[in-house]
Parts: structure tokens; sequence; C-alpha cells
């Protein structure tokens, strides 16, 4: 196992509430926008917050962080009580949402995968799921709760950045790099691609649908 610093598990720990609170606001927008009351919008903005990490956490054999620390809650509660006061000021601004979802790609990407490298070393498909499944859980079920398709399956260049950024991540620890210079790198390199993906319109090739 590998052993960090206090340091670097402070650092680990901002970065996770940081993530957690970027995709409350997203969850927090999307019941908004759907007409919730405030319960339904504190409970979006949690499970959209704090889903992908917890499944992350069962299906590696652990208990679960979002459970053990109520800050995880605390939270993304909070969070959801700002917006549901602040959305009038902020529902000109779309691409907040869209920002706000890039950065929370970027965290949960490489806190994900510091989580998987932590318990099992240097093992890139350990890394890989547990990456992805943590960047993406919370806002399929967002997503899925407002009855729209969910974003990682249509939007551009979304589970690829996330891809990139752990390959990034991953070889930065290959070369025996820093810990710290592989998750910010990764940090930075995921949620950089999201955004220029959404600036300049990338799109991976699509289907064309079943031919009549």
């Amino acid at each position: 196992m590998v052993e960090f610093s206090i340091s670097a598990h402070t650092l680990i720990y901002i970065l996770d509430l940081f993530g957690t609170m970027a995709f409350a606001v997203t969850g927090a927008f999307k019941a908004i926008e759907n007409k919730y009351d405030v319960v339904g919008i504190l409970l979006l903005a949690t499970i959209t917050g704090v889903a992908g990490g917890t499944i992350r956490d069962v299906l590696m054999g652990q208990f679960p962080n979002s459970i053990s620390d109520p800050a995880y809650v605390i939270i993304a509660i909070i969070t959801g009580v700002l917006i549901f006061f602040l959305y009038s000021h902020m529902q000109k601004h779309w691409n907040l949402f869209l920002k706000f979802d890039a950065i929370g790609l970027g965290v949960f990407t490489i806190i994900g995968a510091t989580f998987a490298y932590d318990l099992v070393g240097l093992n890139f498909l350990a890394i890989m799921l547990a990456g992805i499944l943590t960047a993406v859980g919370g806002g399929i079920l967002r997503d899925v709760f407002v009855n729209q398709i969910p974003i990682v399956f249509i939007k551009e260049f979304y589970i690829s950045a996330s891809f990139i950024g752990i390959v990034v991540f991953c070889l930065i620890l290959y070369f025996e790099g820093e810990l710290y210079l592989a998750i910010i790198l990764g940090i930075v390199i995921t949620t950089g691609l999201r955004l220029i993906a959404m600036k300049f319109n990338w799109n991976l090739p699509k289907s064309k649908g079943r031919l009549n």
C-alpha cells in the first residue's frame, strides 16, 4: 500500500470535498430547472455530489467515505441551499453549469484514480475503472432522475477527457514522478480538455442509426 504524508492526505481530502461541491452545484441546477421543491433540490445535489465516490467505495470493498465522514453530505446540502437562493441571479449563465461539471469531472477522475492507486498500486485497469466511475457516477444518476439522457453518453469528449487524464496520471507515476504532480496535472488536463472540447465543439464519431 502507498503511504501518503499528512499533507498529501489533506490535499486529496480538500480536492474530494471541492469535487463534491462542484457536482452538487450541477445537481441543484438540474433540479431547479425541472421545478423540484427544496427537498428535491437538496436530494439531487447530494446524490450528484457523493454517488460516484460511494459506488466506487462499495465496489472496491471499502466503507463509503460519504457515510463515515458527514462533511461530504454537509457540503452537498449547503451547496444546494446556496444554489436555491442564488439561482435567480445565475440562471442566465448556463456555462456556469458546464464549467462546474468540467471541474467536477477533472477532480473526481483523479481522486478516484488516487483511491485505487492507494489500494492496489500502479494497476492501470483498476485506476481507470475507479477514476471513470467516480467521475461519471453522480452525473449519470443526476440526469436519469430528471429524465434526461446522461450527458456522459451524448456530450463530446467527456469520458475521453477522463481517460486521457488517467493515462497522464499513470504515466507520471510509472516514471516515478511525484504523486502531487500526477494529481495536479491529471486534474488540469482532464478539466482543460473538457473545457476546450466545449469551446471548440469537439465531437467523437457517432452512430448514424439504423438504415432503412
